[in-house]
């Protein structure tokens, strides 16, 4: 489901150490994020964007070796790859986006918007489109988007939003009603142990 973000400026300054911390913490928590196949990337086959998304990440390298600059213009200058890559290519490129954030290196990309839209309490009964998806509300969406990142990443996740949340008055309301319907307990659920067979 495609979630348009509003643009904004670069913020400069250089890192502290805090930052550098929750970066260091973004890292560990996804290095072992699988990457997706090539042609699970995308999440629509509507309109073009999609097809772009899916082009341009199927030749990108890994996310760590992506730059802000190609992140914040993906796909061809659209600027809007976090609405159409699939569930599992947003898990696996979402941390290079968060980093590049954190430094203040994106002018039209905002990645915090992807974790709280659908999660607050201006959108999270919104219905998506009633006429086609009928009751289905954008928290649905969120639930099962969301539900492929592991404990560890959601908990680096919480920490970005509380970052941005510090830094970001007027967006601080949303990203804490966010917090509290959905990333706080998603980041505390214990991994489900596998279970045995029956005998």
């Amino acid at each position: 489901m495609a979630r348009s973000a509003p643009k904004r400026g670069r913020r400069g300054g250089e890192p502290d150490e805090a930052v550098r911390r929750l970066e260091a913490q973004i890292r560990r928590a996804f290095a072992r994020t699988p990457r997706p196949f090539a042609a699970a990337l995308r999440d629509s086959n509507e309109g073009v964007e999609p097809f772009l998304v899916e082009k341009v990440f199927k030749n990108a390298g890994d996310w760590p070796a992506l730059t802000p600059a190609f992140l914040d213009r993906a796909p061809e200058g659209y600027s809007s790859a976090l609405s159409f890559l699939s569930s599992e290519g947003f898990r696996y490129f979402l941390p290079a986006y968060l980093i590049a954030d954190l430094h203040g290196r994106l002018e039209r990309q905002t990645p915090f918007f992807h974790l709280v839209h659908g999660l607050d309490d201006a959108t999270h009964a919104e219905p998506v489109n009633r006429r086609r998806f009928g009751p289905r509300t954008w928290l649905d969406v969120c639930r099962h988007q969301f539900s492929v990142f592991t404990p560890a990443e959601a908990r680096a996740i919480v920490a970005y939003l509380r970052h941005v949340a510090r830094r970001d008055s007027f967006e601080r309301p949303a990203i804490q009603q966010a917090l509290r319907r959905y990333w706080l307990a998603r980041a505390h659920r214990p991994r489900r142990r596998p279970q045995r067979p029956r005998r």
